[in-house]
């Protein structure tokens, strides 16, 4: 073997995955097609669950120090939910994806991971002990297990002839990155009463220290072939749609056409190949949640994969990846849908759907609505089904951030390692024959017993007869 595990694709869900390996004490070799890294901002938006996992790691205090990111307030369909907005420890940030490649690139080097570009897969083939990638020029590369990363039109999944069931786009938008006057607020949703709509919120600054904005623009006649160039003149025209000469274009600094199209890999997991992010799922971009999704699917199969390698995971781990992964993928696609529907992005103005929204918003005023929501785009309210645990109400879920004494529980999970809290200290015999995998912590603390994975989610805190059940379930055979 060249490496344990190759990681095709260098956008966030690739780099987080190969961090997730670092931690886990298992080599990778990561690869990407481009020779140097987009400068791009596409996704814009980070979630509180992604934000959560990167406290785990220690990554996220360093990774906000890099620039200004405002706090935000959540939206669904347009439609603001200012309830949500202090609900969770970490509210919705405006970090560019560029940011984040760029603090994760610098990252990953720092402990010797450099980003291997240039490397375009050409071929793939795998047999019972690993798998064989080649790339243009000739090279090859030799890996117990792969992980495909590699975006919406993933080379990988194409030659594995995985099956990528959904819906072509029927239509697209203008993103744009740009700078602006006369706008002053950090997030808008305006739509003009003959159903040209924008949608503006901050990027940060550009390198001058000027301020960058993300613009879409949507509406009649605005479906356009993604082939067709995004001018200065459209953008003018669309903004003058919407806001008047309020709102005025002083650069573009680059603009695409996307599509609605929705669509969801049959399976994720094939023999040693993995899908992982865009490769697995694509979707109109609505709040970042196509990038978080593709990080969580990392820190989903970081961990599992580490196990696997090291030779302790259980038989059934590495299938759990597509168990969990998959659903929460599917609801991501449905409220995407939702949304895209909702906001009437072809401007028809039909009055059956005007109606509709009308009566939407008119619930979202309701604190259990709008609590809901957030639950759905903010990652938090992600429950795996954890076998033995119907009766454990906190398991499956996020873990609570507790305070522990020295410190506090999401401070533990920094190793990579599972975390058993015992306040009671009833445990240490048990932990006491997994100690290469799970920690044990708590003691003292006021706190309920529960048991996290290395992902943070909790998949015990119930009777301490299923204690030792859970442990083998999800960190294998005792030492």
């Amino acid at each position: 073997m060249d490496t344990e595990v190759l990681v095709v694709g260098a956008g966030p869900t690739g780099m987080v995955l190969a961090n997730e390996l670092r931690v886990a004490g298992v080599p990778s070799v990561l690869v990407d097609k481009l020779p140097q890294r987009s400068t791009l901002s596409k996704a814009g938006g980070v979630q509180s669950r992604t934000q959560e996992a990167f406290d785990q790691r220690g990554l996220l205090e360093p990774l906000l120090a890099t620039g200004d990111f405002p706090a935000g307030t959540a939206h669904f369909a347009g439609i603001t939910l200012p309830l949500t907005r202090s609900r969770h420890r970490h509210p919705w940030r405006s970090v560019p994806q560029v940011v984040i490649e760029g603090f994760l690139e610098r990252h990953l080097a720092g402990h010797g991971i450099p980003v291997r570009r240039g490397h375009e897969l050409t071929g793939l083939a795998q047999d019972e002990n690993g798998v064989t990638a080649t790339f243009a020029g000739g090279g090859v590369i030799r890996s117990r297990y792969l992980v495909a990363a590699d975006g919406g039109h993933s080379t990988v999944r194409s030659l594995l002839g995985a099956a990528f069931p959904g819906r072509p786009g029927t239509m697209t938008t203008v993103a744009a990155d740009v700078r602006l006057s006369g706008h002053d607020r950090t997030v808008t949703h305006d739509r003009s009463e003959d159903g040209h709509w924008a949608s503006v919120f901050p990027l940060g600054t550009d390198s001058g220290g000027r301020p960058l904005w993300r613009l879409a623009l949507g509406g009649p006649g605005r479906s356009l072939s993604r082939e067709v160039p995004v001018t200065e003149d459209e953008i003018r025209a669309g903004l003058r749609a919407v806001f008047g000469a309020r709102v005025q274009l002083l650069e573009l600094c680059y603009a695409r056409r996307i599509t609605n199209a929705a669509r969801q890999a049959a399976q994720y997991r094939h023999g040693r190949v993995f899908l992982a992010g865009d490769a697995a799922h694509v979707h109109l971009p609505i709040g970042a949640q196509g990038m978080n999704t593709g990080i969580q699917d990392a820190l989903n199969l970081g961990w599992k994969l580490g196990a696997a390698v090291r030779g302790w995971a259980p038989e059934h781990l590495l299938d759990t990846y597509h168990t969990e992964r998959h659903p929460v993928a599917a609801t991501v696609l449905r409220n995407v849908q939702a949304q895209s529907l909702l906001m009437d992005q072809q401007g028809t103005g039909d009055p059956d759907l005007t109606a509709t929204k009308d009566l939407f918003a008119a619930l979202t005023q309701l604190r259990d609505v709008q609590y809901h929501l957030d639950d759905v785009l903010s990652g938090m309210g992600i429950r795996y089904a954890m076998p033995g645990t119907e009766d454990q109400p906190l398991a499956g879920l996020p873990a609570p951030d507790v305070d522990l004494g020295p410190v506090r529980s999401h401070e533990l999970l920094r190793h990579g390692r599972g975390v058993l809290i015992d306040p009671l200290d009833r445990f240490a015999k048990v932990a006491a024959l997994w100690p290469d995998r799970v920690d044990r912590a708590g003691q003292g603390a006021d706190t309920e017993p529960m048991l996290v994975r290395p992902d943070g989610y909790v998949c015990w805190a119930g009777n301490a007869d299923d204690l030792e059940p859970a442990l083998g379930h999800w960190f294998g055979e005792p030492h």
